[in-house]
């Protein structure tokens, strides 16, 4: 049979080693799920800078086209404006030619 205290240096031994083992494993699959949810974060964070600049894009894009439909609805509507107040004018000035040459036979 073998001496007590060498059997107690065998145990302890392997005790170590597999704590030492199992904390190695332990270890590795804590950094595993540390780098894997890091990636899953940068994923995030870049799906949610992507998100926000393609918002930020249509907004922008709908102003500058809102811009310029009301650029051109005003540039419409002061040439419709500009073309009621030549009609206008003229009609104007038709009823004092045909005034004139009503009170010229009237008198």
């Amino acid at each position: 049979m073998s001496n007590p205290i060498v059997h107690a240096f065998f145990v302890g031994r392997a005790l170590a080693e597999t704590l030492y083992e199992q904390a190695e494993s332990a270890l590795t699959d804590a950094l595993s799920e540390f780098g894997k949810f890091d990636a899953e974060q940068r994923e995030r964070l870049r799906q949610f800078t992507d998100r926000v600049i393609e918002r930020a894009n249509r907004e922008e894009e709908a102003a500058q086209g809102q811009t310029t439909v009301t650029t051109v609805h005003s540039e419409f509507q002061a040439a419709d404006l500009q073309a009621v107040i030549d009609e206008l004018r003229a009609e104007i000035a038709r009823l004092r030619s045909e005034l004139k040459q009503y009170r010229s036979r009237a008198s």
